[in-house]
């Protein structure tokens, strides 16, 4: 495994850690009001979720976005590592958007207006599964 990420890889790396990170940083002070309205939706689509307090909920969250785009972020964090951690998340994104009602246009994957949002986050499986691809790929060719 590669310790330092390769120069083509930083792009794209960098562009998911400015987004994840945001996004963390944005939660690290919500109201109990918006922490519920985020946990009830999380809880909607994973109901193992329900029984977290929304509070912590969120600031367990808050804190797993801000350590993933840290690590995307670092250029020492092997690729295999940041693309299976940002696939990982990204997978649940999209869980969250294929079991949430009104995200879909009946009977189809194609988004409605509410779920366009979380079903852009694509792009983040896209990153995270061409890390890894990429990374596995070379180790076969050595």
């Amino acid at each position: 495994m590669k310790i330092f990420a390769r120069a083509h890889q930083l792009p794209p790396r960098l562009a998911a850690a400015a987004i994840i990170l945001h996004s963390g940083l944005g939660k690290t002070h919500v109201d109990e009001q918006n922490a519920a309205a985020t946990h009830g939706m999380a809880a909607a689509a994973y109901p193992f979720l329900g029984r977290m307090d929304p509070v912590a909920f969120v600031r367990l969250l808050s804190r797993s976005e801000i350590a993933l785009g840290v690590a995307l972020a670092a250029p020492f964090v092997p690729s295999l590592l940041a693309g299976a951690a940002v696939t990982g998340f990204a997978a649940g994104l999209l869980g969250l958007y294929l079991r949430t009602p009104g995200m879909r246009e009946e009977g189809s994957l194609r988004p409605s207006a509410q779920g366009l949002a979380v079903a852009k986050d694509v792009w983040l499986l896209g990153i995270g599964l061409g890390l890894v691809i990429e990374e596995l790929c070379e180790r076969d060719h050595h």
